[in-house]
């Protein structure tokens, strides 16, 4: 059996370290993601600060929370590699920022977790540290637009920090592995994104195949 302990307490989630532009801007980014698949019903692993569930709800999607912090009051007590919720149970599962905190090896388990909870998609969001260049400019009457280019650190070798097991684009951790894993588990790639207002992320949408 796969077990994790918490490795923050729920004052983590209120320092100005945690509550910087980009996290907000990670939190658009994931709701635009959820509402792609028109879900009805979210299961969002990993509470946060819980913006994210409070928003979905205020746009009338049922969101259910599963942590494995108790401090953070969750719907449910929980990990990604073993949920206690019946086959289907949700048409999204919603993983932000999770994966990175189990082992690598581990994270086929929690893959095919979210493929047996989720009967229409997932929305998955990854740490996916390199160098970037960006440009974000607006005209009036015309849509924003942004310009993003990042050379991920392939060359480093991720060393556990406490929080992060792993981070995407780092050796060993490659975008096409993850997605290997993410086919073999029965996830359907769909779209990847990263985003010029939060260059530090690498966003998912999946759809469950059939």
């Amino acid at each position: 059996m796969i077990t994790y302990q918490p490795q923050v307490g729920k004052d983590h989630y209120r320092g100005r370290a945690y509550q910087f532009q980009d996290r907000w801007n990670s939190y658009w980014h994931q709701l635009t993601f959820v509402h792609t698949s028109v879900p009805k019903s979210v299961l969002e692993v990993g509470v946060g600060e819980g913006v994210v569930a409070r928003e979905l709800r205020d746009r009338g999607i049922a969101v259910t929370t599963l942590d494995i912090a108790e401090d953070l009051k969750p719907d449910m007590i929980g990990s990604i590699t073993g949920m206690p919720v019946p086959d289907k149970s949700f048409d999204v599962v919603l993983a932000a920022e999770i994966l990175e905190h189990i082992r690598f090896e581990d994270v086929p388990q929690a893959l095919r977790e979210i493929v047996r909870v989720a009967r229409k998609g997932a929305v998955i969001s990854i740490p996916h540290p390199g160098y970037v260049f960006s440009l974000i400019f607006k005209l009036p009457l015309l849509p924003r637009i942004e310009f993003l280019r990042k050379i991920p650190f392939f060359w480093s070798t991720h060393r556990f920090n406490g929080e992060h097991y792993w981070e995407l684009g780092k050796r060993g951790f490659s975008e096409r592995a993850f997605l290997q894993m993410t086919q073999a588990a029965g996830l359907h790639f769909v779209e990847a994104r990263s985003y010029a207002d939060d260059p530090a992320h690498r966003f998912f949408l999946f759809e469950i195949q059939k």
